[in-house]
């Protein structure tokens, strides 16, 4: 049985922009996204390749996980980061797919799994679902994901690109 995954705004924008919205289910299933986070995606307008594509994802579950417990008022996180560990924290299976450098240490203080794009890359590698990730890291930071040059060398070296 595969986990669900909870997913914040930053890796479906940098998912969609880059065109690799089919790595999202390396993830887990279902696929959920709070709906903060589709709030927050379709600010950008109807015609952003975000928006337009999150409405298209028939894959995507939109759930509402309720109030955020104490414990995350703390961090003072988004409201789309802190949905995403509120509902994290509520469904102990799921996986928390967030890129914020502090909603990650969150979720880690907090015992989450949780993963980043990046990591949905190079799981998708290892699986054997793409041929090469290079080519979808580098579409990744030409759509405004950042990743220094060492972190990008250190996650292709894992999978021996």
């Amino acid at each position: 049985m595969a986990e669900p995954a909870i997913f914040n705004a930053s890796p479906l924008i940098f998912l969609a922009e880059a065109d690799s919205a089919d790595i999202a289910r390396v993830a887990g299933f279902p696929l959920q996204v709070p709906q903060a986070v589709v709030d927050e995606i379709e600010r950008f307008g109807p015609s952003d390749t975000a928006s337009r594509a999150i409405r298209q994802w028939d894959w995507l579950t939109v759930v509402d996980p309720g109030p955020a417990p104490a414990i995350l008022e703390r961090w003072d996180l988004g409201p789309g980061e802190t949905s995403v560990l509120t509902w994290a924290l509520a469904h102990a299976d799921t996986t928390a797919i967030l890129d914020d450098l502090s909603a990650r240490r969150c979720a880690t203080s907090l015992g989450l799994p949780v993963r980043g794009t990046l990591g949905l890359v190079l799981t998708a590698k290892r699986r054997g679902l793409i041929p090469e990730a290079r080519p979808i890291v580098e579409r990744l930071r030409a759509a405004g994901m950042y990743l220094s040059g060492g972190v990008m060398k250190r996650a292709l070296s894992m999978i021996g690109e």
